[in-house]
This record gives C-alpha cells, structure tokens and sequence, in this order.
C-alpha cells in the first residue's frame, strides 16, 4: 500500500540505559515520487498557492499530525 508515512525501527543497543520508543515514523514529501514533472499539470489559483505553499495541487502535502484524526495544516 502506498504511503507518505513510512515507519521504521531503531537499533536497540544492549547498552542503552533507555529503550527506544518504537516504531518511529517520518513524512516523505510526494515529489519524491514524481521524477519528472508531467506537463500541463493543474495549478491552483495565486493566492491558494501563496496559502499552500506550492502552485501544483499534486506536490501538495499537508502536514497530518500522529493521530490521522487530527489534521494539521502549517500556515
């Protein structure tokens, strides 16, 4: 299944005073999954794409926090 959260989990040394917490996740940006940008893609409006970061809908990620819930997006 694909993703932009990908998971992953830390070596655990036997002399770590602590135990890591697992698993661990981290966000990939979609760019890295477009090695080419494909022509004529569909562009947002000038001040959507101020507010969003980007001027292309498809390299558009907002943040989602560790609870799926709970969308967070970076102003």
């Amino acid at each position: 299944m694909f993703t932009l959260r990908k998971t992953y989990v830390p070596y655990e040394s036997p002399f770590d005073p602590c135990c890591p917490l697992t698993p661990k996740t981290y966000q990939t940006p979609p760019q890295l999954y477009m090695p080419v940008q494909p022509p004529n893609l569909p562009q947002f409006d000038p001040f959507t794409a101020l507010s969003k970061g980007t001027l292309w809908p498809a390299y558009y990620d907002p943040y989602f926090g560790r609870v799926e819930g709970k969308q967070v997006e970076h102003r």
